[in-house]
């Protein structure tokens, strides 16, 4: 534990430029969806301490979370065990497990999420 907090801290003060290259369709896409900060890991207007008091940070954090937590015990293992182990030991409710994850990607992304940003 104290290896990650430290790691974060020095990354975060001399880990160089963090921004990410995102094409012109996905920043357009995104600006309709009222996201217009693009610089940094993630969007700052999503993920702050004060947008964390709206609704939409509550929701998107708080409960986004929580769901995952659910899904990760109820599908008995977290996206990357059964997408990797699962799959690679040819087990089906991997396979089932993973449909799953990618079908609510898909849900999230394109029904969801524009409800809530």
């Amino acid at each position: 534990m104290a290896g990650i907090l430290v790691g974060g801290f020095l990354v975060s003060h001399w880990g160089g430029s963090q921004n990410v290259a995102i094409s012109d369709q996905t920043r357009l896409a995104l600006t309709k969806l009222g996201i217009h900060d693009f610089s940094g890991l993630a969007p700052r207007e999503v993920f702050t301490w004060s947008a964390l008091l709206t609704l939409k940070g509550f929701v998107s954090v708080i409960l986004g979370g929580f769901l995952v937590g659910f899904g990760t015990a109820y599908a008995g293992g977290c996206t990357s065990g059964h997408a990797i182990s699962g799959l690679a030991d040819l087990q089906l409710p991997s396979l089932i497990a993973v449909a799953g994850f990618f079908a609510g990607g898909l849900i999230a992304t394109h029904f969801l999420l524009p409800l809530f940003l």
